[in-house]
């Protein structure tokens, strides 16, 4: 039994939130599924969200300033949770390791990375280069976060962006691909270096956030979705390449993080679906359906099939959605993600739950 977490500003039954999670996360319920509902409360008119960019580059107090503001102007319904992401964008792990970050005035919430690798053979090992600048500045801005929210709203990690998706943008993906089959030993190499660069990125944001000091934090973060695991690579490879390659690090990883949301991204990565169901470590899947595909409604049957066979999974959608798939989704075994327009909205679809469980 872990400590009672204390209350935070933002989020002040965080207790009665947590109990929910263990539940779930030990495949039981109390009295309803997890259920993440937001709405904006009235009155109080939002900051600017801040972008990949200003968490990079801005005034990190205005930032942290404008993200305590907006938590206040939320309401955190049931198990959602306030949390604060420093991040700088998914290839910022690659980056820290010597990939060049790129920009476009019309990209600020979004970026890229120019590959630095140019041959296996004489490129130095993959590692995290401490000094970098990037790399200070997100510690800086962990320490700061943890000394403005403690009390208030929780810190998440970073993009964890690793493993294999390290190696592709340091590579450029066209070029992994075709290193896969060409020179399998040399990725076999790159995997072990980049598997560590995990560690140590791990260990010191969780010292830098101060995410050990109630033993609640980890939970927190995780549970919310707001920490994940992933590897956006994996939609271009084979089974036989993820099982050699991406599942044995996205495993060692789960081990660390303890509890996995695995962001299963786009139509391409099913095909490991066998893989991952079979990962005793990895618990709950968060498919994305990716642009121009159906909604998580039109998803029902496979998350189905994935409860069935012993998966959480983590559905999105609006009220009437989450309400639909309620329906026939298992609640023990499902995280809803929903939004509403009002606090006394949020309260009402909760006790909805409550009422159809």
């Amino acid at each position: 039994m872990r400590p009672q977490p204390a209350p935070l500003l933002f989020k002040p039954n965080l207790n009665d939130a947590a109990q929910r999670w263990d539940a779930y996360y030990a495949g039981e319920i109390i009295d309803r599924p997890v259920v993440c509902v937001t709405a904006p409360k009235p009155g109080i008119e939002r900051k600017p969200r801040a972008t990949y960019h200003d968490r990079a580059f801005g005034d990190m107090d205005e930032i942290l300033d404008n993200a305590l503001h907006n938590a206040a102007a939320t309401y955190y319904g049931g198990e959602a949770m306030p949390a604060f992401r420093t991040s700088f964008g998914p290839d910022e792990v690659a980056v820290f390791c010597g990939a060049e970050l790129k920009w476009s005035e019309w990209s600020g919430d979004t970026n890229w990375s120019v590959p630095c690798i140019d041959d296996w053979r004489t490129a130095p090992p993959i590692a995290l280069l401490e000094d970098h600048p990037l790399w200070q500045r997100m510690l800086a801005f962990y320490r700061r976060a943890a000394e403005r929210m403690k009390g208030k709203m929780l810190i998440t990690h970073l993009d964890l962006h690793t493993n294999m998706d390290i190696l592709a943008p340091m590579r450029g993906p066209e070029r992994l691909c075709m290193d896969l089959i060409d020179y399998p030993e040399a990725i076999d190499e790159a995997m072990f270096q980049a598997r560590k660069v995990f560690h140590k990125v791990w260990s010191d944001v969780c010292e830098s956030g101060q995410f050990y000091e109630n033993g609640f934090w980890h939970d927190c973060y995780a549970m919310d979705g707001a920490e994940t695991l992933q590897c956006d690579f994996s939609c271009m490879i084979s089974p036989e390449m993820f099982r050699r390659w991406v599942l044995p690090a996205l495993e060692e990883e789960a081990a660390i993080v303890k509890h996995v949301v695995y962001h299963w991204d786009g139509p391409g990565a099913l095909v490991h679906t066998d893989d991952l169901v079979k990962s005793s470590l990895i618990q709950t899947l968060s498919y994305v359906p990716g642009a121009g595909n159906p909604t998580h409604l039109g998803y029902l049957k496979m998350f189905r099939d994935l409860q069935d066979r012993g998966k959480g999974i983590q559905f999105v959608g609006s009220p009437e959605d989450i309400k639909q798939a309620h329906r026939e989704l298992r609640p023990e075994k499902t995280i809803y993600v929903s939004w509403c327009e009002t606090p006394d909205e949020a309260e009402a679809l909760l006790e909805w739950f409550v009422s159809n469980t």
